[in-house]
């Protein structure tokens, strides 16, 4: 990939005009690449993408991590998707690396593993006879007499579940993810999490073996090199066609006039500041960061709106052990708050080309955090001491079959719906789609809770508004969206990128 700034030939206004136009695309990640390939595949040669990146490899946080032969998701990426523009672009990219996966996830909670999705009888011997009576007393309690107001998670959850259900299967694991209490996450992130699923709705795919919830389908797709590999061949195939990919490459300030941004300041790592002027730019970059590169600075109230925004961080410890797997999972999620860990990854049930040693097992242990806190700052050798206890802990492996270990830190990986995110979204949101010639995509790029797809399906739209189109790209998750136990209530109406002239 290129390391040095390309020329954006745009000096003069006669060379402009036969020059491509160029499109600086902040980020690359999977709404960064995604924007940058479908300029270069459906723009032909009137567009030119220019990718800056700040990491040593393309993927954001759907890259894939190396350490002496071992490959690392960050995090667990499954390839499904009722979108047919992005499972069009993963066909187009990937075709035969792609491989099939059975999915295979339960539940930590109270020393005792529960399917995931709900079995019955499994559901009901983990609990006993007495809870499970218990929870269907509170179920029903909080059926006729629900919180008329819905502003927390918390009271989201327990109008659809009951109190009882909401502290065993919820809370804890909630709490640990987002670390504050579960009043204090706003009711938007359930629904867009969880829409539609109900008690009774569960208990009826428990019993009847139907499924029609999208997280919960029992086969996906998956890179056979880890996910990475979609994005490593995305940033060979813009290239290819004429774009580039700088990798660790730093975006500084953000040049503005009126209702148009001129120009933005790069920099490789280690050298100087350089000025790139393009015609379009795309950002996926972490709004509260962004709001603070413009220049002139956005008006003070634009300001104080975005350093309301937050994030949650987010660090996997990966564990080699001598031993073939301790589970057959693709993840465990800890429930149990005896231990920190939160979800807990067997790297071979996503794809065997993961291991180089088929003798061992690689396991990801991952910790939800915030930067600079006590997890965060723990010394590496100490994380994977408490990895290695925590493993043991659950009853998965022993501490001394541990042989290896890695430590991957990932800052800003998951935007906070906390009580004041959504007024403040709304006035950063508003004051950005003033400009003519600058979008915001992906999950940090909209602070919004993105599946991978959805990040693509945002790219995707602003790339064809830059061909033409006019697509609200702030809109994609209200209605095309769907997440974790969301079910899809029509099929979406396929987007055509526009002809070029």
């Amino acid at each position: 990939m290129h390391g040095a700034f390309p020329s954006t030939g745009s000096n003069g206004a006669a060379e402009r005009s036969k020059a491509p136009q160029t499109v600086a695309v902040l980020g690359g990640g999977p709404a960064g690449l995604t924007t940058a390939y479908a300029l270069a595949r459906d723009g032909g040669d009137d567009f030119r993408p220019l990718v800056f990146e700040r990491g040593e490899r393309v993927g954001g946080i759907a890259r894939t991590e190396v350490h002496n032969g071992y490959r690392f998701d960050i995090g667990g990426h499954r390839f499904f998707t009722k979108v047919p523009e992005v499972e069009a672009m993963w066909e187009e990219v990937l075709g035969e690396d792609f491989i099939t996966v059975p999915r295979l996830s339960r539940i930590f909670y109270r020393d005792r593993f529960f399917d995931y999705p709900l079995k019955l009888t499994n559901a009901l011997r983990n609990l006993g006879l007495w809870e499970s009576f218990r929870s269907s007393i509170s179920y029903v309690r909080w059926q006729f007499f629900p919180t008329k107001s819905e502003e927390s998670f918390e009271e989201w959850v327990i109008n659809r579940f009951g109190r009882r259900l909401y502290n065993h299967f919820f809370k804890t694991y909630t709490e640990k993810v987002w670390g504050v209490p579960a009043t204090e996450i706003r009711a938007d992130w359930a629904a867009q999490r969880i829409k539609n699923l109900t008690l009774g709705k569960a208990v009826w795919n428990a019993i009847s073996g139907s499924n029609d919830t999208v997280s919960l389908i029992e086969r996906f797709r998956y890179p056979r090199l880890g996910p990475g590999m979609m994005w490593e061949r995305t940033a060979e195939i813009v290239e290819a066609k004429g774009g580039s990919v700088s990798l660790q490459t730093e975006v500084g300030t953000i040049h503005r006039k009126g209702t148009r941004v001129e120009a933005i300041e790069v920099r490789e790592e280690g050298g100087e500041w350089q000025r790139v002027e393009t015609d379009h730019f795309v950002s996926s970059c972490a709004l509260r960061d962004l709001i603070g590169a413009f220049e002139p600075a956005p008006p003070a109230e634009v300001v104080e709106a975005a350093g309301r925004l937050r994030y949650r961080d987010f660090l996997i410890v990966t564990l080699v052990l001598d031993r073939a797997d301790p589970f057959p999972d693709n993840w465990i999620y800890v429930h149990s708050p005896e231990v920190s860990v939160g979800r807990i990854q067997n790297f071979r049930a996503w794809s065997p080309e993961m291991l180089p040693d088929a003798n061992t097992a690689s396991i990801g242990m991952e910790y939800f955090c915030q930067e600079n806190d006590g997890l965060w700052e723990m010394s590496d050798d100490d994380l994977r001491a408490l990895a290695a206890k925590e493993l043991e802990r659950i009853g998965l492996a022993r501490r001394e079959e541990v042989i290896d270990g890695f430590i991957i830190r990932q800052p800003k990986a998951y935007p906070v719906y906390d009580q004041d995110y959504r007024d403040a979204l709304d006035t950063v949101s508003t004051w950005l789609q003033t400009f003519e010639n600058f979008q915001c995509v992906g999950r940090n790029g909209q602070h919004r809770y993105n599946n991978q797809d959805h990040s693509m399906l945002t790219a995707l739209l602003a790339a064809y508004n830059i061909m033409g189109g006019e697509h609200d790209v702030w809109d994609v998750n209200l209605e095309r969206s769907y997440h974790e136990d969301f079910v899809r209530e029509k099929e979406p109406q396929p987007v055509s990128a526009p002809a070029t002239a």
